[in-house]
């Protein structure tokens, strides 16, 4: 009651213009301006906070990329360091001696073939074709017409020469062959299910053969096989065409990273990112114990606790860095008077 009477003696002594611009228009203003003042404050120090989220998780999202691509990238150099080509394949070219007009006359040359059939394959000019170390399995596919002469042909031989760099034979092998065989009644029916293809040339009276001349061939370090001669020991044989073929024989490591590749490469850039993760640490405790990173935070506190000092001011910061400093300090110290107890140890023992 006393207040209200207190109110209206303000109000006629003041006026009533000059009442409200006090008591009611100024604490309103003020009211708001507090308001304003305090949102305005929380959402600056809300935007600080947001932009500082964002700013370290870029910070984090580049370094994690760079060190998953870092570890992707030593798995594939080390994939293609590591496994070799799977397959190398060369076409073989067949040359013969052809008769003279003599001997074909006469009846003593064989359809004017004269010599074996014979090849020269390059395999390599300047740098290693093969991989040290790795197994390789070595085959000739000779593509045959099933002709009365090669049916009458029985079994022949091919032979290989491996010939290395300076002309000088490595290693030859020699491996016998023939066409398949099929009986009377097993051909008749075959050619009669197949005769619409036979027709159409869809399909030919041929067979492949495929003659394994090593199984498991390893190269030399020190002499490199750069030309192979291949010979098939025959005049009477037609063959349409030849490959040569040289297959890796993945065992171990190679075989697992060839045949189940995402299974390989997930354990192998895992293993890298556990790594490079562990070398980084070690490189971060090294560097935050180095002699230079504590001079330099030294100084970075001494001139913050100047300018506190100029202004009377405390920072947060500052607190923070002096106790990591005093940390890495009672560390050091610590392991210094382990090394003098250990010096006056053996000093006592002299």
């Amino acid at each position: 009651m006393f207040n209200f009477i207190s109110s209206i003696k303000c109000a006629v002594c003041m006026g009533p213009r000059q009442f409200v611009r006090q008591r009611i228009k100024l604490p309103l203003i003020k009211f708001i301006h507090d308001t304003v003042k305090l949102y305005k404050t929380r959402t600056q120090t809300g935007v600080n906070n947001v932009r500082e989220i964002l700013f370290r998780g870029t910070v984090v999202a580049l370094i994690t990329a760079l060190l998953v691509w870092l570890a992707i990238f030593m798995y594939i150099a080390f994939y293609y360091a590591y496994v070799p080509t799977i397959s190398h394949e060369r076409p073989v070219y067949l040359k013969f001696r052809s008769c003279d007009k003599e001997s074909c006359a006469a009846g003593t040359g064989n359809k004017a073939i004269c010599s074996f059939p014979s090849a020269h394959i390059k395999l390599t000019e300047r740098q290693r074709l093969l991989m040290l170390g790795q197994p390789y399995k070595i085959h000739l596919d000779l593509e045959m017409p099933e002709s009365p002469t090669n049916r009458d042909l029985g079994m022949f031989m091919v032979c290989a020469d491996f010939v290395g760099s300076d002309g000088k034979i490595l290693i030859n092998s020699c491996r016998s062959t023939m066409l398949h065989y099929r009986g009377y009644l097993l051909d008749t029916l075959y050619k009669l299910v197949f005769s619409p293809f036979f027709v159409f040339g869809s399909a030919e009276e041929k067979q492949n053969i495929h003659v394994e001349l090593f199984s498991d061939f390893e190269e030399v370090e020190s002499e490199p096989v750069t030309d192979i001669f291949i010979e098939i020991q025959s005049r009477h044989i037609e063959i349409y065409s030849a490959r040569f073929l040289i297959n890796a024989h993945f065992t171990g490591l190679r075989f697992l990273m060839y045949n189940w590749p995402v299974f390989s490469a997930a354990i192998g850039i895992t293993s890298n990112l556990v790594f490079i993760a562990i070398v980084c640490m070690i490189s971060w405790y090294q560097i935050i114990n180095s002699e230079e990173y504590l001079q330099l935070l030294q100084s970075q506190i001494d001139s913050k606790q100047l300018k506190d000092f100029d202004s009377g001011s405390s920072s947060s910061s500052l607190d923070e860095d002096t106790s990591l400093l005093h940390e890495n300090l009672r560390f050091r110290k610590g392991r210094t008077d382990s090394k003098d107890f250990i010096e006056d140890i053996r000093d006592m023992d002299c």
